[in-house]
């Protein structure tokens, strides 16, 4: 049952215990509920019923008293009208207190033998009433010694049963409340033994199961301590085995993995140191020829960077020549541009001198035309003249001189259309020279254009060709600055490997700290000789170098110095 209740998970088991405390004080609280509950019941039945009908019962018992003397008094003061008036009105108020208490008792009655009781008590009231009244009226009336021999024969005997039977009353109902006072007082006490003994059981078993649940605990929890304190002293051949399935049996299972993960790791780790150890010998040896080539590399790359200067100043200077030829030839082609405009111009007002010149030799023709009509007429005029004699002799003067007129006209318009005629030729000779130095002229701006394009050309090729040079020369530059920066970080990287060994031996050294089982420390020996064979070629692949940094600034057991170094070693190894 115990190794049951082990199994079980904490919280089921503190919920178990809980539950078994709860209950048994739910147990101690329902038993003294319930005695308290009853004493309750007890004690309101003694107060508001049995206290009730006792002290009715002594009214009624001093109520039949108080009847008793005022019908005494006034037997013996019988002659006395005005002190029995008085007294009269004190026993109708007795006889009122006593039937008022005799009412509530009955009201309260519940069983068959009170209700008896109350019967004949309130018969025997009843028959002494009536004698009293008797009395009364004998008093009333004034027959006093009717009176007395009354009270002798009948109301003494009334009198004496009816208060027999009241005492008898409140002697009984006194008598009840005591014994039910007396059981309350019981009831009480056996609540108070019955809870404590409940109580003092639910201790008990809470203080057992407490010792039970905390000793499932604790145990396997100070085994996981001493456990927990063997590894933290290095010793890792401490056998765990957990014996239950609770969470305490579970941290003891994740103990157990974690030494067997510890022994796994110093294991690898001790493997592993050796091999660092001869990775960082070749390292720093690869670094010592890498830093040399790098030394060669810079010296080649500042030849080349002083090279590369003088190309790029000529450069320059041959791309500025090349923007002043393109300048010089787009003013050339200007030039030639507005040439080619004015020879335009002359051809154009060539055309027009050579239209005028055929319009001029149009009119010529047209003069000759009306000289040689005008001739004609002349003729005729002669010719009629001639033939009028005499009266038309100075008409023939006249038409002699207008056809000698005429002549004249017609050779000097000859000689004009045959000069006109040969300055056209000469116009259109001269025309046909300019179209053709026109035409000469648009060629040459042409050619011009077709120049300053390939001077322009030439001047961007010379810009591009200086610039390209420049940016070239630049990356030069950087490729130096980087080369001097790379011959740099090789020392760095050969400080890093040296910084790596010694953290490789500090790293052995924490190692041996821990103490593994049988065959774990034979493997470090075996597994270091493989790596010290196999020697990658130095200076072919830098590229693992930034690895062996990252591995150095890891956190170890190094200085803080070794740390800031190895750190800046891989920035440099990023940016290279």
């Amino acid at each position: 049952m115990f190794a049951y209740f082990g199994n079980l998970k904490v919280a089921v088991r503190l919920a178990a215990v809980f539950a078994v405390v709860v209950a048994l004080l739910a147990v101690v609280s329902v038993t003294a509920f319930v005695k308290i509950n009853n004493i309750n019941r007890g004690i309101d039945q003694i107060v508001n019923d049995r206290y009730l009908k006792v002290r009715w019962a002594f009214d009624l018992r001093d109520g039949v008293n108080e009847q008793i003397k005022y019908l005494r008094g006034i037997a013996i003061d019988i002659d006395n009208v005005q002190a029995n008036e008085k007294r009269f009105g004190q026993l109708d108020v007795a006889v009122k207190q006593t039937k008022e208490a005799l009412d509530k008792i009955a009201a309260r009655q519940v069983t068959e033998v009170g209700k008896k009781k109350i019967k004949v008590l309130d018969e025997a009231r009843q028959a002494f009433d009536a004698s009293e009244r008797e009395f009364l009226a004998l008093i009333r009336a004034g027959k006093s010694e009717a009176a007395d021999e009354y009270v002798l024969r009948k109301i003494t005997d009334t009198q004496n049963n009816y208060l027999a039977l009241a005492r008898a009353f409140a002697d009984s109902q006194d008598s009840q409340l005591q014994a039910e006072g007396a059981k309350a007082v019981a009831d009480g006490a056996l609540a108070i033994q019955v809870t404590l003994a409940c109580s003092v059981m639910a201790v008990l078993a809470s203080i057992i199961l407490g010792y039970l649940m905390a000793r499932s605990i604790v145990k396997p929890l100070n085994e996981a301590v001493r456990v927990a304190e063997n590894v933290a002293a290095g010793d890792l051949t401490t056998r765990i085995e957990p014996h239950s399935k609770d969470e305490t049996g579970q941290l003891m299972v994740a103990l157990r993995k974690m030494n067997d993960n510890l022994v796994d790791i110093v294991s690898g780790v001790r493997r592993s140191t050796d091999s660092i150890a001869t990775a960082s010998g070749e390292i720093a040896s690869g670094n010592l020829d890498l830093s040399s080539r790098t030394e060669q590399q810079a010296g080649s790359l500042e030849e080349t960077a002083s090279a590369m200067e003088e190309m790029t100043s000529t450069v320059r200077q041959n791309a500025d020549n090349a923007r002043q030829a393109n300048q010089l030839a787009a003013t050339a082609s200007e030039v030639a541009k507005q040439g080619g405009e004015i020879v335009g111009r002359v051809v154009t007002t060539m055309e027009e001198i050579n239209q005028s010149s055929r319009k001029i030799v149009d009119i010529i023709g047209v003069i000759d035309g009306i000289a040689f009509q005008t001739n004609i007429l002349a003729l005729n005029a002669a010719v009629e003249a001639a033939r009028a004699g005499e009266q038309g002799r100075g008409f023939a003067v006249v038409a002699s001189e207008v056809r000698s007129l005429a002549q004249r006209s017609a050779a000097a318009a000859k000689e004009i259309k045959g000069l006109i005629s040969d300055s056209v030729a000469k116009v259109e000779g001269g025309s046909a020279l300019v179209a053709e130095a026109g035409n000469t002229m648009q060629q040459v701006v042409s050619s011009v254009r077709s120049v300053t394009d390939i001077v322009g050309e030439i001047s961007a090729a010379s810009v591009e060709q200086s610039t390209g040079i420049e940016e070239i020369n630049r990356a030069v530059g950087q490729m130096d600055e980087s080369t001097q920066q790379n011959a740099a970080l090789v020392e760095q990287a050969a400080a890093a490997a040296g910084a790596l060994q010694e953290q490789a031996a500090r790293l052995a050294t924490a190692i041996s700290i821990f103490k593994l089982a049988q065959g774990a420390n034979a493997a470090p020996a075996a597994q270091a000789k493989p790596a010290a064979a196999v020697r990658p070629a130095p200076l072919v692949k830098p590229a693992p170098a930034p690895s062996v940094l990252r591995v150095s600034a890891a956190p170890t057991t190094a200085a803080p110095a070794s740390k800031a170094v190895a750190r800046a070693d891989e920035d440099l190894w990023e940016t290279f």
